[in-house]
């Protein structure tokens, strides 16, 4: 008798992936040192309050004995703090492990492949095979003739007898250049980051370490320095993501423009770009002699023509600026799209939500494409 396979759906009651109690507080403790800007202290204190609010731990594994694992497994160790006490904080594998964990939560879709870099659609002297074969030219490598394929083409054209190679007959390995993409992601971190009840700098912070884990990862080739922007400008280092905390800044936006393309020139690469992500209007600019012109209300002719002249200067270095606001302000727009025009670059005026997103399949799209 045979047995009868029933097709269709079967339905059940969703169960959880099994995860030790070790990574499911580490998970969460991650997410909280990102907010607290890599304060263990407070990030465990959090823990604690949620702990009790969730019942995340039982009597066979507290926060103490995931306290004691962190310590073995080498994600945090022993530090004197500023005020000269002892403390804990956390290691360059926490912050490893907290840039893997942003990458996985903004570009979840993404496979991580092998070393890359950006391809272009021209062929000819490049440094990658396609394994299509092309008539010799003036200019082309030796190195890069097919002798196989040559030697093939002259028995044809001239027989076996009367033996001859020419040029005609010499064909070579067709390869694509490869170009290099050096971007520099500009953050602002002036006072209004925070303000209104809404922290806007944690997104800000996992979409650059999810960028700096992208590119180490998949297109090592390429380059990221990251800069931040309040009354001044200043570079910080990858590692520094985490501990990335707003100040009682005004927003000088024409002197992160002007680092941002300080840092670029000294890249050899053809493809350089900026990526800007503030929420606020600049409202900061320094003076020749050191001091600082401020001004909060509305926009300030003399200011935000400071940052025009900027887009333009970038591109006239052939660097566009792709700016990411977060604001939705009417007036803001209308400066966005002028200094935008100036640049001839792009903007996205956008929430929190989506942005790291946003910045990927920006990047994904320069990256298929030669600055001219």
């Amino acid at each position: 008798m045979k047995k009868e396979f029933k097709k269709g759906f079967y339905f059940k009651q969703y169960t959880a992936p099994t995860q030790s109690p070790f990574d499911k507080l580490f998970g969460i403790f991650k997410e909280l040192i990102t907010h607290t800007s890599g304060d263990f202290d407070e990030a465990i204190s959090w823990l604690r309050e949620l702990d009790v609010e969730y019942k995340l731990t039982d009597e066979n594994y507290t926060i103490d004995d995931f306290i004691e694992d962190l310590k073995k497994k080498g994600y945090i160790k022993d530090e004197v703090k500023e005020d000269g006490s002892g403390g804990l904080g956390i290691t360059a594998k926490t912050e490893r492990a907290i840039r893997q964990q942003a990458l996985d939560q903004i570009f979840g879709n993404l496979k991580k492949s092998g070393s890359g870099n950006h391809k272009t659609k021209h062929s000819g002297l490049g440094d990658e095979h396609t394994g299509e074969l092309r008539a010799f030219h003036f200019g082309d490598g030796l190195e890069k003739i097919s002798l196989t394929e040559s030697l093939r083409n002259a028995q044809i054209n001239n027989g076996i007898g009367d033996f001859m190679l020419t040029e005609n007959d010499l064909v070579v390995e067709d390869s694509q250049h490869k170009s290099q993409m050096s971007t520099v992601l500009m953050i602002d971190i002036s006072h209004s980051m925070i303000l209104y009840g809404e922290d806007r700098i944690t997104p800000a912070k996992k979409v650059a370490m999810a960028l700096a884990e992208l590119i180490t990862t998949r297109y090592p080739k390429d380059t990221l320095e990251i800069l931040v922007f309040g009354n001044d400008a200043w570079p910080i280092a990858i590692k520094d993501l985490p501990y990335l905390k707003v100040g009682p800044y005004h927003t000088n936006t024409v002197a992160g423009l002007q680092l941002a393309m300080d840092m670029l020139r000294r890249k050899r690469n053809t493809n350089k770009q900026i990526f800007m992500i503030t929420d606020g209007k600049p409202s900061c600019i320094r003076e020749r002699d050191g001091s600082y012109y401020m001004n909060s209300n509305g926009l300030d002719d003399y200011i935000v023509d400071k940052c025009y002249t900027q887009a333009q200067q970038a591109r006239k270095l052939h660097i566009p600026i792709t700016t990411f606001m977060i604001a939705s302000d009417p007036y803001l727009q209308k400066f966005v799209n002028k200094f935008t025009e100036a640049n001839q670059g792009k903007a996205f005026y956008t929430g929190l939500k989506g942005l790291g997103e946003m910045i990927f399949e920006d990047y994904e799209t320069n990256r298929k494409k030669r600055v001219k």
